[in-house]
């Protein structure tokens, strides 16, 4: 259920929605970074009792207002069991295909859960968002495939071709042999990835015809859609309802950590190659602004974001594309209201566009927040080296290759659990 912490955080967050936000244009600039424990009035938060009863609510207002749109209402999902199969995978795993109903969704979204047979008492479990839906990560000729929209050649639909084919991707295998349940949701079920047809889901979400400045826009959609997951799993009798991560990968690693950010039951965030608009900053040097002899620059911006995902992020957004500085926020903000939950930032070298230097950057502008709780993280002065693993409270990783999720990651996420979860 909704902690009283939680539920007194959404209406301060609420109130804070009521105060009339400067339109855009008329915000101060600031090439630096807005510090994190710095209140819209100047004012400075020094305790946990004040972040948690001011700043926090305050930066979850400001960034639903001007970056990701309203949050819709927390309306709690139930779960209908499709399909049990006790031997899955060999025998390794129990696995359940259940319909989550009643969550504010005119459709039901399905959720594939894969609980390790092999457990001694609760097992911490793995929450994620995948792109194509979930029968793309097993061999199983049984796991639904979606019935709407899903991304690709036409006739943008699923096919059987597709079953298994983003295996390598999650190897749940791995997972489950380490002792974590996974559960996944194809990011369709809650709102297609395509301009046109997720506006006639995010109508769901308001009360006028047209879409204002403000009102919900996509990765906020879909991060409410990991929290309306979370009801659900936090059921599952095998799964230990205060050890769920979640994790996602480019845009699926954006709404994953919105969905930590504004739902403090998660316990752990991995956000993978998750660049602008979620891990990376939006503010880039002048260096990474700069166009390459390809026409693009070095990292992708917020005005080219917008351009191609204008679905993404709500009205407001957009009038920072080519004043940054205005933003009375940036990434390492998002972060903080994680505090004090475990996030990992995993990056891949050969993905500069995902920004990996200002991504690290990001973990320390929001190293203040964490230090309300207890002893400060313990950062390097430069980002760790290729391959090695930064194991701390605000953790980064990474590894060579590129813009992709592979076996390798999890092997890594898996040792960061590992401590952080057990």
């Amino acid at each position: 259920m909704l902690t009283p912490t939680l539920l007194l955080s959404l209406t301060l967050t609420a109130t804070a929605l009521a105060v009339d936000f400067p339109a855009p244009d008329t915000l101060p600039a600031s090439a630096a970074l807005p510090e994190v424990l710095t209140m819209r009035d100047g004012s400075r938060v020094g305790t946990k009792a004040e972040w948690l009863e001011r700043r926090a609510p305050e930066l979850r207002a400001l960034f639903t207002h001007y970056m990701y749109g309203a949050r819709p209402q927390e309306q709690r999902a139930v779960g209908e069991m499709i399909r049990e199969d006790k031997a899955a995978l060999g025998g390794k795993a129990t696995l359940r295909e259940v319909r989550v109903v009643d969550c504010g969704l005119a459709a039901p979204v399905h959720l594939l859960v894969l609980i390790p047979n092999q457990h001694a008492g609760k097992v911490a479990c793995f929450l994620g968002m995948n792109f194509n839906g979930n029968y793309r990560l097993l061999d199983d000729p049984l796991v639904q495939m979606p019935a709407g929209w899903v991304a690709g050649a036409p006739p943008n639909r699923a096919a059987e071709s597709g079953r298994g084919k983003d295996k390598a991707m999650w190897d749940v295998e791995q997972t489950l042999d380490r002792g974590y349940a996974v559960a996944t949701f194809y990011c369709g079920d809650v709102v297609p990835d395509n301009k046109e047809l997720a506006e006639a889901v995010l109508r769901k979400f308001r009360t006028s015809e047209e879409r204002g400045d403000a009102d919900t826009a996509v990765i906020m959609a879909w991060a409410w859609g990991f929290s309306r997951m979370l009801d659900y799993v936090q059921t599952v009798p095998e799964i230990d309802a205060r050890r769920v991560a979640a994790v996602g990968h480019s845009r699926n690693g954006k709404t994953a950590l919105v969905a930590v950010a504004f739902d403090e039951r998660f316990a752990l965030c991995i956000p993978t190659q998750a660049g602008c608009g979620g891990t990376a900053p939006s503010r880039l040097s002048p260096e990474l602004a700069a166009l390459r002899p390809n026409g693009r620059p070095g990292a992708e911006t917020v005005a080219v974001i917008n351009k191609n995902f204008p679905h993404w992020f709500c009205g407001n957004f957009k009038a920072f594309n080519e004043a940054t500085e205005k933003l009375p926020f940036d990434q390492h903000a998002l972060i903080a209201l994680c505090a004090p939950r475990p996030v990992l930032l995993s990056c891949a070298e050969g993905d500069q566009w995902a920004n990996p230097e200002g991504q690290f950057a990001m973990l320390a502008a929001a190293a203040p927040a964490y230090a309300l709780f207890g002893p400060a993280p313990t950062l390097p002065a430069q980002r760790p080296a290729i391959g090695e693993l930064l194991n701390e409270r605000l953790g980064y990783y990474t590894r060579p290759g590129a813009h992709s999720m592979i076996s390798a990651d999890w092997k890594v996420w898996l040792d960061y659990a590992d401590k952080w979860l057990r």
